[in-house]
């Protein structure tokens, strides 16, 4: 049937194919036809276009471009209609497979029903023949397998039925796609058609030749579209048409070899009717079921291919079908396009008549303009030139816009083409507006032509000269028009031009945008390379800023301290808020323990399940072995001995499997026991570990997971066991039931052969029952002691049953400690959270201090603000003095009124600091409290009590300072006390003027030096608290993650001590339950599991306690782990490189190892060959003597062939052909080693020159340390300098402050000098001479007084100080002269005093602006020492950087001795293993040695041989002198030889050393060459160091040169700036003078220029009124044109919108037409789909119905034949023998000795059946050896030992001829004695020990049916002869079976020797037996 179906499958595809090959062309061809009339279309197309209906166009591309946005939604709606069709077919297809299914069960019941047919015929023969019961099995069992095996076959009949399917699928769906295609090309034929009626209707003149040109282009896009898809649907049908043909064939194949499989099987059926001889009496009602059941399936199999057939043949037909449909839709298509061809006709007409229109019109318009420009001469001429020529332009544009849209419309791709259209749809709208407007220009300009022609008429008379003119200007419009036509031409050449610039341009576009990625990086560097120098000058600039604003820095950064002070408190905020979250992860995870704990409750229930599921399998299992046990006891009721045997034997499996399983309880028993006793004291340490571990450990989360794993693997593990141990029983069972069906077949054959064997049996079997008994009462004893055991385990049992409770109540006493540890901790967190809040209050304190610092400050701001307010108040009160004496006591008196406030201001701050004072110690009682609470902590909680120790510690420090700062406040606070009682004692005693004078200096004094005193000192201190506390927080973080560390140890030990525990519990338990699910002891299984679950409960609580700690250790896992990336970061450079190193070694070794062992093998290999081929010689040697010795006892010289003289002769020229190439060898081998020799020269020399650069590049190396050394001490060097200049700058500001000071104490001593001077004139010249003279001399008096205490104070100072002292002394002089000159000249003194009064007030002033000039630069010096020590602290920066770098350099080079150290250890085993492998060298060249030793003896062996054969042939022949000449010439060979050896042997060695030696050299280079690298880099780095290090060395020399010069040019520019001053101060006067004549006059000007500008104001006040009016007029114009344009606006809007309702209705219209026709189109395509499915699956069932009813006659005939067959062959194979076993049989006796003779006789009758009484009555004549018979025949069996050759004296027995001893000759020499290959310790057991016996079993199938296969076969070869690779093989084969791959007894055996078929067992050792026990070796 499948042949069948084949063959029409093929067909079809064929002629399918051929169809669509044709149809194929014919597309073609057509597809060419339209290309070709389209292009013609086009051609004719190719005209001008006319100006008339360009707005029509534009309004029908807008409804195109609507009506394809619709198109585009009705596709989209077509395509969902097309998926919801998909989802239809895939259900079809489903219940087409049903369908498919259901056939296919009909084929199996045909194939059943075949089947019963079978049986019918067997039930026949079977009914002609009584057959015995015990071969009803037989058949059974085979026609099972087989029926089986075409079972099998039949599922896998029809694989790819699933790929037809889904082929047939993506077939049905490309169809629908191409239909739904087709339906869309229709509409838009339709759509188009619609248009082109429209136009047509509107008007044939008006007809736009654009629009046609459109349709025509679209028109064939759609046609070659459609033909291109009707060639891929084509070649797609042939594909799938082939791809068909194909599966068939396969089918068809698979079908026909079904088909074999079951003749097959009918014939072995046949073969076992005859085998079993006899009928059957009792037919076997399951073997006919099983026959009906494949034939039915068969039977099913045939309907559903028929079925499938039959789907094809339809889905083809409706492929055929929609081919045709395709093809009417192209000729309705070529209808329609002949239609527009004369359409096009038309409209070309209609352009020429319009063209013909516009010549006249052109040539009228070029009249009237000639007439014009000639007659009037005004300008109207040249505009309607111009109009014309535009409109020529227009016209020619749109003509090449034609052209161009005709040679692109060409191309193929819709989609390109498309976007064309739409663009120069665009341009031709645009150009049609352009048009219109010309026209509308043109239409205007020819009205006024007409109207100026009619003027022109009237003066036409009077000139008729222009008509010359009007011809030239002809002549120029033709000319032009030639012009154009050449710029059309090359117009359409430069547009091809153009599309090639395109793409050159698009090229270059792609080149220009990578090149802009490139600039744009480049420009980002760019900017970033600004932007750093942008940022560069901004710093340079705040540097200038920062110089010019120190003071406001000062501020800033005491704000920014502030600042981060604040930041700090909100940084320990944080670390709150982080506690609170730490404790909320902790209760996250608590959560998570109980949901651990949940799942672990299900893991134990589904343990449960899973056991009580092991427990039904064990049922099962027992159930199907008491199964088996029952076929086998029906089997065995034939006989009554049967019976009692079997049931003996059944007796004892059971007793046998009783025992087995008592003794596994046993066992486990014990065990069980062992385990608890490990498990009550592992429980015990636990408990202990428990006790001491609760306090502190923290247990894992992630081991629950772990422990989960593992109990299910544990599950997965036991389940696999046990589904090995069902799968072992089950084969164990299939084994045993094979022997048994054995044992029955053998009985039966010795029943049937012989009584008196089975009365032997019977005996037998007697005894063997009594062994049996006996074995039984054993296994009872047993079975009574294994119960004793049992009762003790049981008592054992319950001891520790008890015990285990006493530990659960130990647990539970632990729980209740563990509840008050919990109870314990909440309550120290409580009192935790207690003392947080009171570090909280601190806090807060801490806050109030800072804001009361704050507010001293200010109040210090304040203080400094009203002595300022102080000093000018006295400044105020001199003048006032000056001016008026009497006024002083009031200013007196309002000063000490403020000094009284400032007082009662000074002493409530003095009360505020005491009560800070009192609440600071209040704060540090409390913190003493804290402490003790902390330190009663302490014994509770280690973990708290450093850090608690550490932040007290802190906080002391800090209340210490602030209780420093405030001391001090105070001491200053004492001092301005003390400084004004003094004050006030000053202006008692002296005068008021004095008193002011003197106060205003001195306060000035003092309060610029304690400005800046307490300024540096309060920023001094608030940079160190703000250090201190930065440190502080760093010691803190330092601290915690010590802390964090010793934690995560701690929990670490503890937690994986605790798991060991629990997994190690987890073993155990699940060992118990593995034993304890052993069905003999459920009860104790079932108290087991309560205890279990207890114990589960108990490590459940346990694990809750662990995963308690677990969850706050994992919060410092997390801290620990980011401190350890940074470490990991640092210490992966060090692990690279010891990886380095590692692979470096690794390779060495491994390399190293591989060499060895490749030639160690290599090297056993060899010497096992030479072993073999000496022991095969040396065995030659031993028979030839043998031979020698026998001939010479028996004279029998005669006898030797001259065959083997010839062989012997041939073997000498191979030896001395052999001889020539180890001479050859030899020459070869002494040229390489000179080769060697002259290698190793050249390496020598590399060598040399390596140590030479490696000495240089060391020297160098040692020089450049020595450099680099010297650079760091020349760095130190500047260090110092810089720490030098640093002094000597501290030194230099000190003497500045000193002459300050200085300066100050002397301006205060000139004020006092002058003021009495002042005071004298106020008095009268004649009252007051006697006061004023003692007041002159108390003044002297005190002056020098003081002069000599400045001297002392002077004289203190430094060198530097002295010349001012020098300038002090000169003053004094000065002064004194003075008061003499007072004294003298009193009279001139009126004058004097007033020009001294003058002067005075200058040097006030003068002084007062120095006073602010000094107090400018003492500033300007204090911001100078800040920057100062601020480059300071950038160079400590520095230098801590450096030594950070030479520690990291240290820490490097330390590293790198390590790694060197590692290299040299690496270098020392590498020469360790290369001694190894010298060593290995060595022992290689013994072994080689040894070989030649071993080649040497063969030679020796084969010429003694040559020498015996010499020997033999003179014996023959009589030739001895030929023979001594041959041993002579042998002698001479041997000599030759053994030289040659010695010689080879002495070269290679040499070889090798040379070898060794340019190896070792090699090595040493290559070390060289490694270190020369590494110094090389080394070096480099060195250097890149010192130069790096010179430069930065370089750079900071230089910056503080710079910085000095700075400085020093500072000083000079600062003491230029004081003198500069001082000559300024006195021009200033002079100049002040001049200002206020100046600004009189300036008062002058600009008083004139007011009144100007009052007059300017007035005219533009006028101005701005009148601009007013103008802009509410123009307003009024702006409204009244807005209205009108709104007017217009609504007029065009309404006349739109008509419009648009216009063109929907159209569109609605056309809209329901392609509705109602696709409806139709989809309406008719599934009638005719579903008509030709129909008719097709009709058509095919038909022939399948057929085919089956063929192929069902075909098999009745062949069942026909097979019975006729059967009979035949049962008639005929009734009692025959075989003829092969009988002919070796009787060719064996005769190759025999005689003594052996009667062996072969005994087995000939035991095959003919003769009695062995019988037989052993013929043969009582002679008894020799059976075994060596069989062993001889048998090829020595499995012999290892060599056959040593007969001694002379045992040769005597045998008839010694030569024939005979040369056949036992070579009988020996065909089976060498190979020495057995070394096996392992385990195969290396006795000849009768149990592993030997077991090989047979383990003997894999194959190799018995092999053995079984070659029976019965024999050639006619002589097996003496055999070589020896086909006797034994030399080369082992792969291992079979487990007895390993090199055993001898499991070779296979060679198909030479002779093998027999399997012969019936006879009791006693007979040779059948024999020959058995041989196969089975």
């Amino acid at each position: 049937m499948s042949s069948w179906l084949g063959g029409l499958g093929s067909g079809l595809g064929q002629s399918l194919g051929q169809v669509g090959g044709s149809l194929a062309s014919l597309t073609g061809q057509i597809s060419n036809f339209t290309k070709d009339m389209l292009m013609e279309g086009t051609e004719e197309a190719e005209a001008e276009l006319p100006d008339s209906r360009r707005k029509e166009i534009e309004a029908i591309h807008a409804i195109l471009r609507s009506e394809n946005e619709r198109l585009k939604k009705l596709c989209t709606d077509v395509e969902e209609k097309h998926e919801a069709s998909e989802l239809q077919i895939k259900q079809l297809s489903t219940s087409y497979r049903n369908q498919l299914q259901q056939k296919e069960v009909k084929i199996s019941h045909l194939k059943a029903r075949q089947l019963a047919l079978q049986d019918q015929l067997l039930k026949l023969q079977s009914a002609a023949r009584p057959l015995s019961p015990g071969a009803g099995a037989v058949p059974a069992t085979t026609a099972s397998s087989s029926f089986s095996y075409g079972l099998s076959h039949h599922t896998s009949a029809f694989p790819e039925d699933d790929m037809d399917f889904g082929d047939m699928i993506s077939s049905q769906q490309e169809i629908n796609r191409l239909s739904n295609e087709v339906s869309r090309l229709e509409s838009e034929v339709g759509h188009w058609r619609h248009i082109a009626q429209i136009s047509k209707a509107q008007g044939s003149d008006g007809s736009d030749q654009s629009e046609i040109c459109k349709l025509q282009n679209i028109i064939k896009e759609l046609k070659q579209n459609r033909s291109q898809e009707l060639d891929d649907h084509q070649h797609e049908m042939s594909v799938l048409q082939n791809a068909h043909q194909q599966k068939l064939t396969e089918i068809t194949r698979r079908h026909r070899e079904e088909l074999r499989d079951y003749e097959e099987r009918i014939e072995e059926l046949e073969n076992l009717l005859q085998q079993d001889g006899s009928g059957i009496a009792v037919p076997d009602h399951s073997a006919v079921q099983e026959m009906q059941n494949p034939a039915q399936v068969l039977q099913t199999e045939k309907v559903e291919s028929t079925k499938k057939i039959k789907e094809l043949e339809d889905k083809i037909k409706d492929i055929n079908k929609k081919l045709s449909s395709a093809e009417n839709d192209r000729d309705v298509l070529k209808k329609e396009r002949e239609q527009l061809t004369v359409e096009n006709r038309q409209i070309i007409k209609e352009c020429e008549s319009l063209k013909l229109e516009c010549s006249k019109l052109q040539s009228y318009a070029m009249k009237q303009s000639d007439t014009v420009t000639e007659k009037e001469r005004i300008c109207p001429q040249s505009t309607s030139v111009e109009e014309v020529f535009r409109l020529q332009q227009a016209l020619s544009d749109a003509e090449n816009e034609i052209m161009r849209l005709s040679n692109l419309n060409q191309d193929n791709s819709l989609a390109e083409d498309n976007l064309k259209l739409k663009m120069r749809v665009q341009g031709l709208e645009k150009e049609n507006s352009l048009l219109s407007q010309e026209k509308e220009e043109l239409q205007v300009s020819l009205s006024k032509l007409s109207n100026e022609y009619e003027v022109i008429k009237s003066t036409a008379t009077r000139d008729m000269d222009l008509d010359s003119e009007v011809h030239d200007l002809r002549l120029t419009l033709e000319a032009k028009e030639q012009e154009l036509s050449q710029s059309m031409t090359e117009k359409a050449t430069l547009i091809a031009e153009l599309e090639e610039l395109d793409k050159q341009n698009q090229e270059a576009t792609e080149h220009m945008i990578l090149i802009k990625d490139q600039l744009s990086k480049q420009q980002n560097e760019g900017d970033s390379i600004i932007s750093k120098l942008k940022k560069d000058l901004n710093d340079e600039k705040k540097r200038v800023h920062q110089l010019e604003d120190d003071k406001m820095n000062i501020t800033k950064e005491l704000d920014m301290q502030k600042e981060k002070l604040i930041q700090s408190e909100l940084v320990l905020n944080d670390l709150h808020s982080i506690k609170q979250k730490l404790e909320d992860k902790v209760e996250d995870l608590l959560d998570q323990l109980n949901k651990s704990q949940n799942n672990n409750l299900n893991i134990q229930k589904e343990n449960f399940e899973l056991k009580e599921h092991m427990k039904q399998n064990e049922e099962e299992l027992s159930r199907i072995r008491d199964k088996l046990a029952q076929p086998l006891n029906q089997d065995s009721n034939s006989n009554f001995k049967d019976d009692f045997l079997k049931e003996r034997e059944a007796e004892i499996s059971d007793l046998k499997q009783n025992l087995a399983e008592i003794e596994q309880l046993n066992e486990n028993l014990k065990k069980v026991a062992f385990d608890l006793k490990m498990e009550n004291e592992k429980l015990v340490l636990a408990c202990e570990d428990v006790r001491h571990q609760l306090e502190e450990s923290i247990a894992g989360n992630n081991q629950i997971s772990l422990e989960k794993n593992t109990i299910v693997e544990a599950l997965r593990m036991e389940k696999g066991q046990l589904e090995a141990e069902l799968c072992q029983a089950k084969k164990r069972l299939l084994e045993e039931a094979s022997k048994y069906e054995q044992t029955i077949e053998e009985l039966s054959s010795a029943r049937s052969l012989n009584t008196s064997a089975l009365q032997l049996e019977h005996e037998h079997l007697i005894k063997l029952s009594q062994e049996k008994d006996f074995e039984i009462a054993q296994l009872k004893k047993n079975i009574e002691q294994m119960d004793s055991d049992h009762k003790e385990t049981k008592k054992i049992l319950s001891s520790s049953l008890e015990e285990r409770k006493q530990l659960t109540q130990l647990t539970n006493d632990k729980d209740i400690f563990i509840e008050k540890l919990k109870e314990r901790s909440s309550e120290l967190q409580k009192e935790l959270d207690k003392y947080t809040q009171a570090l909280r209050k601190n806090e807060n304190l801490k806050q109030t201090l800072e804001e009361k610092d704050r507010s001293l400050g200010s109040m210090k701001e304040e203080n400094n603000h009203l002595k300022e307010e102080l000093e000018r108040l006295r400044e105020q009160q001199s003048r006032a003095a000056l001016v008026a004496e009497p006024k002083t006591p009031g200013c007196s008196t309002e000063l000490e009124s403020e000094i009284s406030q400032l007082n009662v201001i000074k002493d409530n701050l003095e009360e505020e600091i005491k009560h800070h004072q009192k609440i600071i110690e209040d704060q540090n009682q409390s913190k003493m409290q804290l402490l003790q609470s902390l330190q009663e902590q302490k014994k509770e909680m280690d973990e708290f009590k450093y850090q608690h120790e550490q932040m007290n510690v802190v906080h002391t420090r800090l209340f210490l300072e602030k209780d420093e700062e405030i001391k001090t406040l105070q001491k200053t606070i004492e001092e301005i006390k003390t400084q004004l009682p003094v004050e006030r004692h000053n202006i008692q005693t002296e005068n008021s003027d004095i008193f002011q004078e003197t106060k205003v200096q001195s306060l000035n004094i003092e309060n610029g030096s304690e400005k800046h005193d307490l300024s540096k000192a309060e920023t001094e201190k608030l940079v160190k608290g703000i250090k201190e506390r930065e440190l502080e927080i760093k010691l803190l973080n330092e601290k915690n993650i010590s802390l964090t560390k010793q934690i995560d140890q701690l929990s670490k030990d503890e937690v994986g001590k605790l798991t060991q525990i629990i997994q190690q519990k987890d073993l155990e338990i699940q060992a118990l339950n593995a034993r304890i699910s052993s069905p003999p002891f459920t009860q104790d299984a079932v108290d087991l599991q309560q205890q279990l679950q207890a114990c589960a409960v108990e490590r459940e609580q346990v694990l809750a306690v662990l995963s308690e700690k677990t969850r706050e250790n994992s919060h410092m896992k997390t801290e620990y782990h980011k401190m350890m990336d940074i470490v990991a970061a640092k210490e992966a450079a060090l692990v690279k490189l010891q990886d380095e190193n590692k692979k470096l070694s690794a390779r060495f070794e491994s390399s190293g190892q591989d060499m060895f062992r490749e030639t160690v093998q290599n090297l056993s290999r060899i010497i096992r060959e030479k072993d073999i081929e000496i022991d095969a010689l040396s065995q030659k040697c031993q028979t030839l003597l043998t031979v020698l010795q026998t001939s010479g006892t028996g004279n029998e010289v005669g006898g030797v062939n001259s065959n083997q003289f010839e062989e012997l002769l041939q073997e000498r020229d191979k030896l001395k052909q052999q001889v020539k190439k180890m001479e050859e060898w030899k020459q070869q081998v002494i040229t390489t080693v000179q080769n060697m020799q002259r290698e190793s020269a050249q390496l020598q020399e590399e060598l040399h020159q390596l140590h030479a650069q490696v000495l240089v590049d060391s020297d160098s190396h040692s020089k450049l340390q020595v450099d680099y050394t010297g650079l760091i001490q020349s760095y130190e060097q500047n260090e110092t300098k810089l720490k030098n200049f640093g002094q000597e700058l501290a030194q230099v500001q000190h003497s500045i402050g000193q002459l300050c000071n200085t300066k100050d104490l002397l301006l205060g001593k000139l004020g006092i000098i002058a003021p009495p001077l002042s005071s004298g004139s106020s008095l009268t010249s004649q009252s007051a001479e006697l006061p004023q003279t003692a007041k002159s001399d108390a003044l002297s008096a005190s002056s020098q007084q003081e002069i000599e205490e400045l001297r002392k104070l002077l004289q203190e100072k430094d060198a530097t100080i002295r010349t001012l002292q020098e300038n002090n002394h000169r003053l004094s002089d000065s002064v004194a002269a003075t008061s003499e000159l007072e004294r003298k000249e009193h009279e001139q003194a009126d004058s004097e005093i007033k020009q001294l009064k003058e002067k005075q007030d200058v040097l006030q002033k003068s002084l007062k602006e120095k006073d602010l000039l000094i107090k400018a630069k003492s500033d300007q010096l204090l911001s100078l020492n800040e920057n100062f020590t601020n480059k300071v602290n950038e160079n400590e920066l520095l230098r801590q950087a450096v030594t950070n770098l030479k520690e990291r350099t240290l820490i490097l080079e330390m590293n790198i001795r390590e790694l060197k150290e590692e290299n040299e250890k690496i270098i020392e085993t590498s020469r360790g293993k290369e001694t190894e492998y010298q060593a290995l060298q060595e022992t290689n060249m013994k072994f080689s040695m040894m070989l030649r030793e071993r080649e040497f003896e063969c030679h020796s062996v084969k010429e003694k041989a040559l020498a015996f054969e010499q020997l033999l042939k003179e014996k023959e022949q009589g030739k001895t002198g030929e023979l001594n000449q041959l041993l002579n010439a042998v002698k001479s060979l041997q000599e030759k030889t053994v030289t040659f050896q010695k010689e080879r042997d002495q070269v290679m060695l040499a070889l090798k050393q040379k070898q060794m030696e340019n190896t070792a050299v090699q090595n040493e280079v290559q070390h060289l060459r490694d270190k020369e690298l590494r110094l090389n880099q080394e070096l480099e780095r060195l250097r890149n160091h010192l130069l790096e290090t010179e430069d930065s060395y370089t750079r900071e020399a230089l910056a503080a040169e710079d910085r000095e010069a700075k400085l020093r040019k500072r000083v000079t520019v600062l003491e230029e700036k004081l003198v500069s001053s001082s000559n300024a101060m006195e021009n200033a006067s002079h100049q002040a003078s001049l200002q206020v004549e100046s600004l009189q006059e300036q008062l002058n000007v600009i008083s004139k220029q007011r009144d100007e500008a009052a007059l300017q104001l007035s005219v533009s006040q006028e101005q701005v009124k009148q601009y007013a009016l103008s802009l509410s007029n123009l307003q009024m114009v702006l409204e009244h044109f807005q209205q009108e344009e709104k007017a217009m606006y609504s007029a065009e809007l309404e006349k739109n919108k008509q419009l648009v309702a216009e063109w929907k209705k159209k569109a609605e219209n056309l809209e329901e037409k392609l509705l109602l026709l696709q409806e139709r189109l989809d309406e008719a395509n599934a009638a005719l789909d579903s008509a030709s499915r129909l008719t097709e699956q009709l058509d095919l069932k038909e022939e399948q119905v057929e085919e089956l009813r063929k192929q069902n006659e075909l098999r009745q005939e062949m069942l026909d034949d097979v019975q006729k067959k059967l009979m035949t062959l049962v008639n005929s194979t009734e009692g025959k023998v075989d003829k092969v076993l009988m002919r070796n049989l009787f060719i064996g006796h005769f190759h025999t000795p005689k003594n052996q003779r009667h062996e072969v006789l005994r087995l000939m009758g035991s095959i003919l059946g003769i009695k062995r009484e019988e037989m052993e009555q013929l043969l009582n004549e002679d008894q020799g050896g059976v075994t060596r018979w069989m062993t001889g025949w048998l090829g020595g069996g499995s012999k290892s030992v060599p056959n040593t050759p007969l001694r002379p004296n045992q040769q005597s027995a045998l008839n010694s001829s030569f024939s005979a001893l040369f056949v036992k000759f070579l009988e020996t020499e065909s089976h060498p004695s190979v020495p057995p290959p070394k096996l392992s310790v385990r195969d290396m057991k006795p000849l009768d020990s149990p592993g030997r016996r077991k090989l047979d079993t383990n003997v894999p199938e194959t190799f018995k049916d092999t053995t079984e296969s070659r029976s019965g076969r024999r050639t006619d070869v002589n097996p003496f002869l055999a070589p020896r690779s086909a006797a034994v093989p030399l080369i082992n084969p792969a291992g079979h079976g487990p007895g390993g791959p090199g055993h001898l007894l499991l070779k296979p055996i060679s198909g030479v020797l002779p093998t027999f078929t399997p012969l019936p067992v006879l009791p006693d050792n007979s040779a059948g037996v024999v020959l058995k026990d041989l196969l089975k070796q």
